[in-house]
């Protein structure tokens, strides 16, 4: 584990605070831990499927892509929805195969759509493992709005392109080394069934990390170490300071 984490520590500018570990492990908070995670894997889906629908294929591709999102879409947006109703077509619904064209005249569409496919499949089964456990605990899915952590990520991009595709791509990368660095803190306070889950997400979180790092040096065409430093730095400064919201991602607690 150790071997695993220490690029991701090396990344990072900050741990987590220890405020959050402790606001985080109260048996009171466990609802909105689980339930943010939850979104927080859809949403990583999302992100990555309108990454790979904007810049990297033809149109028909994309609407395969969103009739593939479209189950994940519709639990999260009704209001009668039914865990395990969910869950007893869930292998049905990410068990896809499809033919994607990438656009022409991008030279890193075939690699993108690649990486991000494989991240899509993952996140989507992350999110039902997550509904299984709350399932298992009595815990109904929530819809959750977007936390300081993420806005404030998000206001890091710039406008024009190919900038904003490289921002994403970073952002996209510090958000997996942030969750892969906090499944790992938070693991050893947890009961049996969490801390086991939370260790095996740690082996694709510091893939995704890393498969959205090169993705952007790849497509900048040469080093990107000085807006990884800004963007750094702005991480840093939302998990550190103090957050007056508790989420997966949110920053030091009072």
């Amino acid at each position: 584990m150790q071997q695993l984490l220490a690029p991701i520590h090396a990344f990072l500018k900050c741990e987590t605070p220890d405020s959050w570990i402790q606001a985080a492990i109260k048996p009171e908070n466990l609802p909105t831990l689980l339930i943010d995670h939850c979104n927080c894997e859809l949403k990583a889906a999302q992100t990555a499927m309108f990454l790979v629908r904007k810049y990297a294929v033809e149109q028909q591709s994309g609407k395969q892509l969103l009739e593939w999102a479209k189950p994940y879409e519709e639990f999260v947006y009704r209001k009668d929805r039914d865990i395990a109703v969910f869950l007893a077509r869930s292998s049905k619904k990410n068990d896809v195969s499809i033919e994607l064209t990438a656009k022409a005249g991008f030279e890193q569409g075939d690699a993108l759509i690649s990486k991000m496919v494989r991240l899509i499949k993952e996140e989507f089964h992350h999110f039902e493992q997550v509904l299984e456990i709350m399932l298992e605990r009595g815990i109904p899915y929530e819809n959750r709005r977007a936390g300081r952590y993420a806005k404030g990520m998000m206001k890091m991009v710039r406008t024009h392109e190919p900038a904003a595709m490289i921002d994403k791509l970073i952002i996209g990368a510090f958000i997996e080394a942030r969750s892969c660095e906090r499944f790992a803190k938070l693991a050893p306070y947890l009961d049996e069934v969490l801390n086991k889950f939370y260790v095996s997400l740690l082996r694709s979180e510091a893939r995704h990390y890393q498969d959205y790092l090169l993705l952007a040096e790849d497509i900048a065409g040469g080093d990107i170490s000085e807006r990884v430093a800004i963007i750094a730095e702005r991480e840093a400064e939302l998990i550190s300071s103090i957050d007056p919201e508790f989420n997966f991602h949110s920053g030091a607690q009072e």
